[in-house]
């Protein structure tokens, strides 16, 4: 297409403020000069077949791939003039056509939709994230990384728009990965404890604690190892077998309480229930990815549009943990489910938040748990290791005793990458109790 070539050329060979202008020219003018004869020609040929969804599909994507090329080239600043441009007066003024009055209105009506809105909100998070914290105007402002992942998921979005989120969302997990680590280790040095540290999450103080009931799990029974076990000991094995090693290794080490018995039976019953046409067969690549999707459903949101029953069953017994627990198990077993996990986890934050904070306190907390746990374990660029501090009269069998919690600090170290293999060093050590049997 003439218009996004002609965008395309422009913002590689000339400065921003020069595609700013021509920008400006050929939306807001709609004025030909010597450079945008072609791409005028194709724009008058929107306004006069009057297809108002092409020509707004259009102007999106084009936004998206000057915003891409000026992200690579951090040049942040022009990502917000493009932005701000949108709201400057002197753009719609009187028209002096028929096909000019049409221009300003299907602007008007992107300027006013969720696109642009949308739009204005991932630029200003991407140009000031690295400098300070946008004021957030809604509490699932705070979850944009999530909502990102769901846009680059839509492959009805334009390739620019899905990169363009895919960049955005990764930079602000790094953001909270490497803020939430540093905050966890100066929180508990005596140098930092006369100076205002920076909370990067929404749960005070008990922070430090949910992320030590994170990491407590140690040594070879570690959530990794379990899934590198997991994956070892469920190839080429029947479907059936499958579901029911999938059932032991969700709940292996979980909370044993006897309301999640109940639990327990609910999540049996739904995986009793997927794909049982396929129960007799060997499992295999696509068959383990679309289960570990429908698993993930069934403890979020089915439908997208309402959470599921067992999501609302944790919420009434206030068990945000648990369930985060269980989906990192999944992702850790099939990373290639996290893409839909996230997806799942922007449609729960869209279906929560027009409440008010104080009426969704519960899920707000899962997801806040949600993105500590993630940061932890899904990634390997971040290790955290708990170290005992010297306690008196301390049993020598508490280190999984909740009151112990106290006599430990968080010691965080953050690399470029961090090699999963290490947690396989033992990996033809047999597991005691397999989750075949």
């Amino acid at each position: 297409m003439s218009i996004y070539q002609f965008l395309l050329t422009l913002v590689q060979t000339r400065s921003p403020e020069e595609v700013l202008q021509q920008f400006c020219t050929l939306f807001f003018d709609y004025r030909v000069n010597a450079e945008n004869a072609d791409a005028i020609e194709e724009l008058s040929l929107l306004l006069a077949a009057n297809n108002q969804q092409e020509f707004l599909g259009t102007l999106k994507r084009c936004c998206y791939i000057l915003i891409n090329n000026w992200e690579t080239k951090r040049d942040p600043d022009c990502i917000q003039q493009l932005i701000d441009s949108f709201q400057c007066d002197r753009n719609f003024r009187a028209a002096s056509s028929a096909k000019k009055a049409r221009l300003h209105a299907w602007i008007n009506t992107f300027r006013s939709s969720k696109d642009y809105e949308d739009l204005r909100f991932y630029t200003q998070k991407y140009c000031k994230c690295e400098v300070k914290e946008v004021s957030e105007r809604h509490w699932s402002d705070r979850y944009t990384a999530y909502r990102l992942v769901a846009q680059y998921a839509n492959e009805t979005n334009s390739p620019e728009q899905r990169q363009a989120a895919l960049t955005l969302s990764q930079t602000l997990k790094n953001k909270f990965k490497f803020d939430l680590a540093m905050y966890a280790t100066r929180s508990q040095l005596a140098t930092y404890r006369n100076k205002s540290l920076k909370n990067p999450t929404h749960l005070g103080e008990n922070v430090l604690r949910i992320i030590k009931k994170i990491v407590l799990r140690k040594g070879y029974f570690n959530y990794a190892n379990l899934a590198n076990i997991f994956i070892r000991q469920t190839q080429d094995c029947q479907f059936k077998i499958f579901k029911e090693a999938l059932q032991r290794y969700l709940f292996f080490a979980l909370d044993s309480r006897p309301k999640m018995e109940r639990f327990q039976e609910k999540i049996a019953q739904k995986m009793q229930e997927i794909y049982s046409d396929y129960e007799d067969d060997i499992i295999d690549k696509a068959l383990y990815l679309r289960t570990c999707n429908r698993t993930i459903d069934f403890l979020t949101t089915e439908s997208g549009k309402t959470p599921s029953d067992i999501f609302h069953y944790l919420w009434l017994e206030s068990s945000p943990l648990t369930l985060v627990t269980l989906l990192l198990k999944i992702v850790l077993i099939c990373p290639n489910a996290r893409t839909h996990l996230e997806t799942r986890i922007a449609e729960l934050i869209e279906i929560h938040q027009n409440l008010p904070e104080e009426d969704c306190a519960w899920a707000i907390n899962f997801f806040e748990i949600f993105k500590i746990a993630f940061a932890i374990y899904a990634d390997n660029d971040v290790r955290y290791d708990l170290i005992r501090m010297k306690v008196e009269n301390a049993s020598p069998h508490s280190w999984f005793e909740e009151t112990a919690l106290d006599s430990y600090h968080i010691y965080s170290q953050c690399f470029e990458y961090w090699n999963a293999k290490a947690f396989r060093a033992n990996g033809d050590r047999d597991f005691p109790e397999s989750y075949l049997a």
